[in-house]
């Protein structure tokens, strides 16, 4: 995974603040994985009130798969998902859990990470840069 540089200093996992919003992205890559249960890895990042974004750590998961994304998320109280697809399944058992999930969106971490700092993460949002 290539490191990505923030403006703001990556930080430890029990260093967020209480009031930040933690994300969780489903890796395949530098991308975002294709799709949820499929992501043999993660990265979580942190929020704040002003919209700086940091990136608390990446995780390499034992083997790909739904359950143990969702158990992960739920370990590490995350408090927004942003992935590709997902099955309704799962959609479901984490907006239950109280966890938002912003679905249908392709391209590479790094730009996920740029539109939290903006505000501006969608569904469907397409990130790829495009030639012409």
């Amino acid at each position: 995974m290539k490191k990505v540089h923030r403006k703001s200093p990556v930080k430890d996992v029990n260093e967020s603040p209480a009031n930040s919003t933690r994300v969780l992205i489903p890796l395949l890559g530098d991308d975002i994985a294709p799709r949820f249960d499929l992501a043999p890895e993660a990265v979580i990042a942190s929020v704040d009130p002003k919209r700086r974004v940091t990136v608390e750590k990446s995780i390499v998961l034992s083997h790909a798969s739904a359950e143990a994304l969702c158990r992960l998320i739920m370990t590490e109280k995350i408090d927004m998902v942003v992935c590709c697809a997902i099955e309704e399944e799962y959609y479901q058992y984490l907006v239950w859990k109280k966890v938002k999930v912003v679905d249908s969106v392709m391209g590479p971490y790094s730009k996920v990470l740029e539109r939290l700092e903006n505000g501006t993460i969608a569904d469907g949002e397409v990130l790829l840069d495009r030639k012409e």
